[in-house]
């Protein structure tokens, strides 16, 4: 066995908002690998991540991975909105909705100056963020509005992570890790409200970011998983049928774990896949390689 040792290196994992989704997981297997993790939590479900952090009735959820004893326990939990790159960018009425306050800064650039000061240094960042208001919406009843913001916060945001941060990396071998859906290659008609073309624009902005962080060492890959119900997915309402559909087409005919996506994301973070960038990683059960 090769063990994969992460000791002394500083993750951020953006995204987690509970214990089901892809960010919860990969955090917990980043911290079994001895790294220490700091979270970037949208504003509105700091306090929910916070509780789960701390109560009891989530204590199996905290339990660490591969036999490590031991909880997971970030060493830091921001509220971040990266749909915000400056406060400058902050309209005021958004400090009236729930979660938002004056006393953080929530923005990316804010995020990177908290690392900074908590961190000294970053080597990993995962980007596990999308959202689109209007999910629900197929692409031709999607607004123009819904479909921008789609497109900044689950795009752009990886762009703006690396902008940032890049400071915070110099002089280490980093790695960045994002993840996408089929949905950014292929028509899936009811992966709605902009999310698609969001992908899309993901996965080429990955690659073009594997070539500009290349340049300083570091590394850039998407992990696209089959579909899962996670939070965010379950609004996309048929996410069930969608589900049943990939694990009936799949090569090994069975729907995907998020621990499953986690261990490729903590492989592709380690000197185990030191020449592999620019690349999309399908962790699908062998879905994408299926005509239907």
């Amino acid at each position: 066995m090769i063990p994969i040792n992460l000791s002394g290196k500083t993750a951020l994992v953006t995204g987690v908002a509970d214990t089901v989704g892809f960010g919860w997981h990969i955090a917990k297997v980043l911290q079994a690998a001895g790294a220490q993790v700091a979270l970037a939590v949208h504003p509105r479900v700091l306090n929910i991540v916070e509780k789960t952090l701390g109560r009891s009735a989530n204590d199996e959820d905290r339990k660490l991975p591969f036999g490590v004893v031991g909880e997971f326990s970030p060493s830091k939990v921001y509220p971040s909105d990266l749909q915000y790159d400056t406060l400058a960018d902050v309209p005021e009425e958004q400090y009236e909705v729930k979660g938002y306050s004056n006393d953080a800064d929530f923005t990316v650039s804010g995020l990177a100056e908290s690392l900074k000061a908590d961190f000294g240094s970053v080597d990993y960042i995962i980007h596990s963020v999308a959202f689109s208001r209007e999910i629900k919406n197929p692409l031709i009843d999607t607004s123009r509005r819904a479909y921008l913001e789609a497109i900044s916060i689950s795009a752009y945001s990886l762009t703006a992570l690396c902008h940032y941060c890049l400071p915070l990396m110099e002089g280490r071998e980093g790695a960045v890790v994002g993840l996408t859906y089929i949905g950014g290659d292929r028509a899936v008609p009811y992966y709605g409200g902009g999310m698609s073309s969001a992908k899309a624009a993901l996965q080429i902005d990955a690659k073009q970011l594997s070539y500009f962080l290349g340049q300083k060492g570091h590394r850039v890959n998407l992990v696209s998983p089959g579909p899962y119900a996670s939070r965010a997915a379950r609004g996309i309402g048929d996410i069930g049928q969608m589900i049943e559909h990939a694990a009936a087409k799949s090569p090994l005919s069975r729907p995907i774990e998020a621990e499953e996506v986690a261990n490729t994301v903590l492989f592709l973070l380690s000197p185990l896949s030191s020449a592999i960038t620019g690349e999309v990683i399908y962790v699908d059960c062998g879905y994408h390689a299926m005509g239907n």
